[in-house]
């Protein structure tokens, strides 16, 4: 995707069709146009744009985490040793070599970082922060949060 193309205005039936695919993903093209009242040429013609355009990034399973032993869900605020452009840019590097950390947001307040990450328990957590996430550069203070309930995760976009 270049700086080159032009995003064209979406309407009704764009957003018809975005709410749809993020329901479910892999909504057969003809299924979806007769959600949306539209052709199956036309609808696929629409959605295609919507990817094009960059309105739809993936298209992806989600994964029941107990199902594949990574049933804890665990939340750490991370403050660095130092604010500035390159510890950030360190750490948003060695972050990203981590596979057991699903979101890493730069956030205001009194963390630099909020991760979200799976494990298959409390000890799978221990040894994962005392072997990984400590070392990652510039890190001065971690706190973690051990999620109880999951009461939303990953709602869908409301437009």
């Amino acid at each position: 995707m270049g700086d080159s193309f032009i995003k064209t205005k979406i309407d009704h039936v764009d957003y018809k069709i975005l709410r749809h695919l993020q329901a479910n993903g892999r909504i057969a093209n003809a299924d979806l146009a007769k959600l949306v009242n539209a052709s199956p040429a036309t609808c696929h013609r629409r959605t295609q744009r919507l990817f094009d355009q960059g309105y739809v990034s993936g298209v992806r399973a989600e994964i029941v985490p107990e199902r594949v032993e990574r049933g804890a869900l665990v939340m750490v605020g991370v403050v660095l040793d130092r604010s500035t452009p390159k510890s950030f840019a360190a750490f948003e590097k060695a972050i990203t070599d981590l596979p057991f950390v699903l979101d890493c947001h730069l956030v205001a307040g009194d963390f630099d970082y909020f991760l979200k990450i799976r494990v298959r328990d409390i000890a799978d957590f221990n040894r994962l922060h005392g072997e990984q996430l400590i070392a990652l550069p510039g890190i001065r203070q971690t706190r973690t949060f051990f999620v109880m309930k999951e009461v939303i995760d990953n709602a869908p976009l409301e437009f």
